[in-house]
């Protein structure tokens, strides 16, 4: 059975930095593509950034130079990396695995 469990999410200041962590478990993590996705208060699910099994980058056009993904194959660990948070960040964020699996998401907060 696959298994997304994230965390990492809080209540940041603007400008501020947060890690978010998903660990998987259920399939062969190493090969497969991951992905992050986030969803606003009243609106729809957002693409964030996607990283492939050989550790190729892929990033919104929104959060790119300010959003790092990462991938600890070792650990069966997928990582994003927020920094320079503004207030239009402020979501729930999903990691999501291929046959649209998809974690039970991490809250990030960006207010002052």
């Amino acid at each position: 059975e696959v298994q997304l469990v994230e965390s990492g999410g809080g209540l940041v200041q603007p400008g501020g930095s947060l890690r978010l962590s998903c660990a998987a478990s259920g399939f062969t993590f190493s090969r497969d593509t991951m992905s992050w996705v986030r969803q606003a208060p009243g609106k729809g699910l957002e693409w964030v950034s996607t990283i492939s099994g050989t550790g190729i980058t892929y990033y919104a056009d929104s959060v790119k130079g300010r959003f790092i993904i990462s991938r600890d194959n070792a650990k069966n660990t997928l990582y994003l990396q927020l920094t320079s948070l503004k207030t239009e960040d402020t979501a729930k964020y999903y990691c999501t695995a291929p046959n649209n699996h998809r974690g039970q998401g991490t809250q990030v907060t960006v207010s002052s």
